[in-house]
Formats: C-alpha cells, structure tokens, sequence
C-alpha cells in the first residue's frame, strides 16, 4: 500500500500538468462563453446553454497520455514494478477525478443560486446529463471524469509501446470499431432508438462506469509489455 501511495503521490511532481492546466482551460472557456452571453442577451424566460463544460474531460485525455508516456521511464528506472506504477496511477486517477466531480458539481449548485450567474447561462448544467440532483451529478461527473482519464492513460501506454506508429493505428482501430459498431445498429435504429430514450441518466453512469473499468483493464494488460 505506501508503494501505492508513492506512485500517486509521484503523479503531483507536475502539478501544472494535473492540477493548473484542466482548470486553466475551463476558466478560459468560462470567461469566454460569458462575454459571449453578455454581448448576446438571452430572451426573458430562456436560459443560454453551452457545452464549453466538454473542455475539461478533453483536457484530462490529454493530460491521461501525457502522464503515463513522460513519466512511466523514470518511474521504471526508481525501481517500481509495472503493476504498482499502473496500479497506482489508476488509484490516482479515480480520486482525482471524485475530487474534480465534487468541484463541478460545487460549481453548478452556485450556478443554480445566482440564476445562472446573474446571466441565465447554464455553464456546468448539461440537460439530460448533469441536471438531476446533486449526488447524481456528483457520480456521472466523477464517472466521465475517471472515463477520460482512463482512455488518456491507455492511449500513453500505448505510446510507449509502440511509439507514434502503435498510437496512431490504435486510433485508427477505434475509429474503425465505432465506425462498425454504428453499421451493426443501423439495421435496428428503432430498438436503439427506444434503448437510449428510455435509459436514465443513472444507467448511463452505469454503463459508463462499465467502459471505464474496460479501459483500465485494457490499459493494465498493456503495461505488462511496455519495454522502457
């Protein structure tokens, strides 16, 4: 368990990384998307959407790769076995993301308070998707959050398998998977059409909750190959 905790607590040395950049970006956006609603008035009655919220389960990908590719090496050459490292991060991972989801769903109670900040804007509501109660929120938000960063941390170790070639064709192979995947459907858009209208947004979670250990296990069997 204290090698566990090592390896989380090794994952702060590039705090810009971690904590600085994620929350850098979605300012920015929030910044930006509220000149926008200042200059462009919503109409009595109606509030002003966004999905600038996305910015930060982008950014957590990004930083997911980033992290595992610059620092399993170094991590290596100290001693610690692929497993602990792997494990660790991913524990790392998971808290940080509870940690985040909590801050959002923070925020979008005091967005609920000041009438969308003053501005009838809804920056960190999403309908459908973060718009129940708070605890409800909290989980999809933690769940999304731990998704990304599980998926970034694949895509890394995947780099460092087999450098830009391996990431690249990785890519390629989802594509292809999503791309068949909407193919198979096709041929019953009725039934996955009255599948997703009559999920709640608590199977939802669930179901993505089920994608994120899948590509925390994808990740971990990875690991086991990567030369440094």
């Amino acid at each position: 368990m204290s090698t566990l905790l090592s390896v989380a607590r090794y994952q702060l040395t590039d705090r810009y990384v971690v904590v600085v950049s994620p929350w850098l970006i979605l300012t920015l956006n929030f910044l930006i998307t509220a000149a926008i609603v200042v200059g462009n008035p919503t109409r009595p009655g109606h509030v002003a959407y966004t999905g600038a919220l996305a910015s930060i389960y982008v950014v957590l990908i990004v930083n997911g790769a980033l992290g595992i590719a610059r620092q399993l090496p170094f991590a290596l050459t100290l001693g610690l076995s692929r497993r602990s490292y792997y494990i660790g991060t991913a524990l790392f991972a998971v808290a940080l993301a509870a940690v985040y989801g909590l801050a959002l769903t923070v925020l979008q109670l005091v967005e609920r308070a000041t009438g969308g900040w003053g501005l009838r804007m809804e920056f960190f509501r999403v309908p459908y998707l973060l718009a129940g109660p708070w605890y409800l929120t909290w989980l999809t938000s933690f769940v999304g959050l731990a998704l990304m960063l599980a998926w970034g941390m694949w895509f890394g170790i995947v780099y460092r398998r087999w450098n830009l070639a391996g990431l690249l064709s990785f890519i390629a192979a989802q594509a292809l998977a999503a791309v068949l995947l909407i193919i198979g459907m096709a041929h019953d858009w009725h039934g996955v059409g009255r599948f997703f209208t009559t999920l709640t947004i608590g199977g939802l979670t669930g179901l993505l909750a089920a994608l994120a250990v899948v590509l925390l296990a994808g990740g971990y069997a990875t690991m086991r190959h990567v030369t440094v």
